[in-house]
């Protein structure tokens, strides 16, 4: 009879058997002092988390920096062959070019008005279309001042009609590919001692090599 008594006494009474709650209940602290740790270790936990949150959201920004950075330079690069394999192919075409200029040099006085030459001269106009096209100009050279930017002096001829270090003519016709030069123009150049050299763009004297 006393034993039902204690074990179904409600809580609070004396005698009533300590459940596994009572006993976490008791053994929790709640004085100030036992709070306030609490507190600041709690503190101390948010701020670690923080700092793993900020320095994980670093990594992925520098993460991301780099593969942007990679991105850019791999599209460079690519950009950088084709247009290395453009000037190699827009090479091969200037020898076809010169190759008409040749011959459109040497057309006989009495063959120029032949249809057949007028088609060769419809392909030329083509041609000179498609270069420009690919954002090719030709260089200007007969009656410039030599500039070694631009010129290639094959040659050099004495003469008083002009002054020193102008350009003759035109050997081979020189190309930029936009605001480089593709090719220089292979030219002849003036050699007068009496007359003093002119200047070129740059203001220097022009030269001939």
């Amino acid at each position: 009879m006393n034993d039902q008594q204690t074990n179904g006494s409600p809580p609070g009474v004396p005698g009533r058997r300590k459940t596994r709650a009572d006993e976490r209940i008791e053994s929790l602290d709640a004085s100030p002092a036992a709070l306030a740790g609490d507190l600041q270790e709690l503190k101390d936990r948010i701020a670690l988390v923080e700092q793993e949150a900020a320095e994980n959201k670093a990594g992925w920004q520098r993460t991301a920096a780099d593969f942007q950075n990679f991105r850019r330079r791999t599209e460079q690069q690519r950009e950088e062959t084709l247009g290395l394999a453009n000037e190699s192919l827009l090479r091969k075409v200037l020898v076809v070019a010169d190759d008409f200029d040749r011959a459109m040099a040497q057309m006989p006085p009495d063959l120029v008005k032949l249809g057949w030459v007028e088609g060769i001269w419809a392909i030329d106009r083509k041609l000179r279309q498609l270069l420009e096209s690919e954002g090719l100009t030709p260089i200007e050279a007969e009656g410039r001042p030599f500039d070694p930017r631009e010129h290639e002096a094959i040659a050099h001829e004495e003469t008083t009609d002009v002054p020193d270090g102008v350009v003759l003519s035109e050997l081979q016709r020189g190309y930029r590919i936009r605001d480089r030069v593709l090719r220089p123009a292979m030219v002849t150049v003036a050699k007068n001692e009496s007359i003093p050299p002119i200047k070129n763009d740059t203001g220097r004297e022009a030269a001939g090599g």
